[in-house]
């Protein structure tokens, strides 16, 4: 028996924790970095710096705050954002800067002819989700086609998790939860990479070889524990997208249980009986095998309100979100009648629009900062109820919603979500997200742990029960009017370059 270190890198932030054998919390680790955004509709982050120098950081922290010997450590395991694209050379050098997951719209072309040439039944049937922003697929033929030069040099194209186990481990693969968003090159009914609808993009040699969350994917090279402190030989598990080990984290694992994430962006995960396949969501086989997950996510979320701050807020400091939520707190339910299309970077699901843009709508002068980002917080609440009422069409209506992330901290932003899409949130004593989850995994893929200990590990801590409000009920199919109401004059604003 032993403890286990997990590590997450996200959007802004990585975050580390080491926990003892019963989930006990021995230490945590943060440090934060920046998305990149070099033109409208990228996303990016360095993987060097961004991805394993947050590593080696935040492990170091761990073991320096812990005092722990680094040899009784039992396990490593870490996610990622994703899923990205990341072409490396021969020697595993990344040739670019990371292409982060569906946020990132710059294969919107490539979608739109391999949709054209394959067809999206037969995407769907064979890949269990419709080419997105999502897709990794067309961000690789993107590459091929744009940068002609990197292609011909890349040997392998990787994720942000299995770029970080390659540099622990020396060994390129990645689990099949992120090798599902590969499409078109992973056939989900066989489990495997497929060249048969699209051998153009990518030689199937340069994809990491497939395997599950919790298997072991190798040990501590001699050169990552030089520079992570870590111990030689200690195991690490393949890894997984941050999202799925937050998931795990909160207790997320049996068929209609449903974790809704709020960190940069609002990520939905539901364990299912059977696959669901539909366009407007994304599938994927779950961490175990023999189970399924049908996904959501928007756009802009946690960093919308990173956004709101940074133009309207940044005088404030570090208070700027205390003070930004108690303005809303002070604001109507409804916000004054004012709307918010948080289509800030384009829309995933389930509308899957790239080119959707943001929007506030029914503006006055009567209207306050504090309305504005009430509007926003129900924007993106908004977003989620039209996910969950998308579940409820495809007859997947979740029967438990845990809720996970930073943002659960806002009260506001909470009672919203649950009130716009009618369903109580319960929030897990222990919400530090993926990293804890990570930790978990570990501890299931040494034999330390079994997947059904998460609940002893993070219990329940409270629950956000939904009420109605006769504001919301007026304004949410508005809000969902909106969209289609303007869906024309936004695409002609992205055809203009605005």
């Amino acid at each position: 028996m032993g403890y286990t270190l997990g590590v997450d890198i996200g959007t802004f932030e990585t975050k580390g924790v080491l926990v003892d054998e019963d989930g006990a919390i021995i230490a945590t680790a943060a440090r934060a970095h920046k998305m990149l955004v070099p033109r409208a509709g990228w996303a990016e982050h360095r993987a060097d710096e961004d991805w394993w120098g947050d590593f080696v950081f935040v492990t170091r922290a761990l073991l320096t705050q812990s005092g722990v010997d680094p040899a009784a450590i039992a396990a490593v395991a870490c996610s990622a954002i994703g899923p990205c694209m990341l072409p490396v050379d021969a020697g595993g050098a990344p040739l670019m800067n990371g292409v982060l997951y569906g946020v990132d719209t710059r294969a919107a072309d490539q979608i739109a002819a391999l949709t054209d040439r394959i067809g999206q039944d037969v995407i769907l049937t064979r890949c269990g989700n419709a080419l997105t922003s999502q897709s990794v697929g067309p961000k690789i033929l993107w590459l091929k086609e744009c940068c002609p030069e990197i292609y011909a040099r890349t040997a392998m194209v990787l994720t942000s998790t299995s770029y970080l186990v390659w540099k622990l481990t020396g060994a390129y693969v990645i689990d099949h939860y992120t090798a599902a968003n590969f499409a078109p090159l992973y056939d989900v009914n066989r489990l495997d990479w497929t060249a048969d609808l699209a051998p153009e993009i990518l030689p199937l040699d340069r994809l990491p070889r497939l395997m599950w969350s919790t298997e072991i994917a190798g040990q501590i090279t001699p050169a990552a524990a030089a520079e992570t402190g870590l111990a030689v030989g200690t195991p690490v598990t393949c890894g997984t997208i941050d999202a799925a080990a937050e998931a795990v984290s909160v207790g997320v694992k049996d068929a209609g249980e449903m974790m809704m994430m709020y960190g940069s962006t609002i990520f939905i995960i539901q364990v299912t009986a059977e696959p669901v396949r539909d366009a407007r969501m994304w599938y994927a086989p779950w961490l175990y095998p023999g189970q399924h997950a049908s996904m959501a996510g928007l756009a802009t979320s946690g960093t919308l309100t990173h956004w709101f701050r940074d133009q309207f807020a940044r005088e404030l400091g570090a208070d700027a979100f205390a003070v930004l939520t108690a303005e809303a707190a002070a604001s109507p339910k409804g916000a004054k009648g004012l709307l918010c299309l948080p289509y800030f970077s384009g829309e995933r699901t389930p509308i899957h629009d790239p080119n959707a843009k943001g929007a506030f709508f029914g503006l006055d002068l009567t209207h306050t900062r504090g309305d504005l980002y009430r509007a926003v917080l129900e924007g993106i609440a908004s977003g989620a109820a039209h996910v969950l009422d998308t579940c409820r069409e495809l007859h997947a209506t979740p029967t438990q919603v845990l809720a996970v992330g930073g943002g659960t901290q806002n009260a506001v932003w909470m009672q919203a979500t649950s009130d716009l899409a009618r369903v109580p949130q319960i929030i897990c004593e222990k919400t530090i997200g993926a990293s804890y989850g990570n930790a978990f995994l570990a501890a299931v893929a040494i034999g330390q742990a079994a997947p059904d200990d998460v609940r002893s590990w993070n219990p329940i801590n409270r629950v956000v029960t939904p009420a109605e409000v006769p504001a919301y009920t007026r304004q949410y199919p508005l809000w969902r009017t909106l969209y289609t109401s303007t869906r024309d004059i936004a695409h002609s604003l992205s055809d203009q370059g605005a």
